[in-house]
């Protein structure tokens, strides 16, 4: 593979800064990267130089809220409108009308959105863990799809997504701990899935009854790095970003459900996408799990053009089985877009 230059810009627009990395040639197919919670542009570092050498112009942007975009001090500055806003800002600055969109956990929803509100600006679409007709349409439709076997509806009203109860519930709670020792909370979170974790409970259905995440505690305990997961350089650049930053910006992007399902409500052509779309399933996510409930059936009713691939792995596919993922996006866009 040749030596691949990755390059820091910005682009502001309407008072807000959208911080991104870019590789490849300028005038290459358009990729654009979205992460999640609670991640940085740099979680997609093992696709962009891959996607770079093809060809492609791969961008990966810092979400609002995160890294060196704009942080907000109010919960409804992170809806979902706004920050598909900011992608579309973002497509503008790069000179382009349309391209290839490829998201994972909240980084989803707002790919979903893209596709649903703005088909034009979408070649075609690709999410890991998230299926659409999900968490973009809100807690109370995430609760619908809740395997009831598994989270009894009396213990767990939510199901695996009681933590986002508690953010709605007791944000200050919620926070504060992640707050306490970022770089505790990164090394925690950023772990390799399991086979173990398939029928079993996710920890997160726990958040609730416990008042908290890490069993209620008022900081995270401290664990081995996943060097699977995360090089100590990594680590460093997350635990960096969410110490400036505090994690109010990332944990309000849940606080938003009900104004977010009224959003996705008016997509166009009833929310049915009829770009080419590709989800990434990974077997080892009890939170997302895609695999072994229902939670992707929506998806499947409201996708013209799907095609579906599972990867084992956790949450974290890109950074845990970046090979994996490259492989199946190639596949699907030789075979199906380009």
């Amino acid at each position: 593979m040749p030596v691949i230059t990755t390059t820091e810009h910005a682009v502001q627009k309407n008072g807000h800064t959208s911080f991104y990395l870019a590789a490849g040639p300028e005038d290459g197919p358009l990729i654009i990267f979205v992460h999640g919670w609670p991640e940085l542009a740099i979680s997609w570092r093992h696709q962009l130089p891959f996607f770079a050498a093809m060809g492609f112009r791969a961008i990966a942007p810092d979400m609002r809220g995160y890294g060196r975009s704009t942080v907000y001090p109010t919960h409804e500055a992170y809806q979902q409108s706004l920050i598909v806003d900011d992608m579309c800002a973002l497509l503008d600055h790069l000179g382009r009308s349309t391209a290839i969109w490829v998201g994972h956990d909240w980084g989803c929803p707002v790919v979903w959105n893209l596709a649903s509100h703005h088909p034009q600006h979408c070649r075609a679409i690709a999410n890991l863990c998230v299926p659409y007709g999900t968490v973009e349409r809100g807690l109370d439709q995430l609760s619908a799809l809740v395997d009831r076997t598994r989270y009894p509806i009396d213990e767990f009203p939510a199901g695996q997504w009681e933590y986002m109860r508690f953010y709605e519930d007791h944000f200050a709670a919620a926070t504060a701990p992640m707050d306490a020792d970022p770089l505790a909370t990164a090394k925690l979170l950023f772990r390799q899935g399991s086979a173990a974790a398939i029928g079993e409970r996710s920890p997160t259905a726990l958040v609730y009854q416990n008042q908290g995440w890490f069993d209620g505690a008022a900081q995270p305990p401290d664990s081995p790095r996943d060097a699977d997961i995360l090089s100590l350089e990594d680590l460093h650049a997350y635990a960096s970003a969410l110490t400036r930053n505090g994690f109010f910006g990332p944990n309000s992007w849940y606080m938003n459900h009900a104004a977010n399902a009224l959003y996705a409500a008016q997509g166009l052509n009833g929310g049915r996408i009829e770009a080419p779309v590709l989800f990434i399933a990974a077997r080892y996510d009890s939170t997302c799990d895609a695999v072994h409930s229902a939670l992707a059936e929506p998806m499947r009713g409201l996708c013209t053009h799907l095609t579906e691939a599972v990867i084992d792995s956790g949450h974290w596919m890109a950074q845990e089985k970046p090979m994996e993922v490259n492989y199946h996006l190639v596949r699907w866009l030789m075979q199906v877009v380009i």
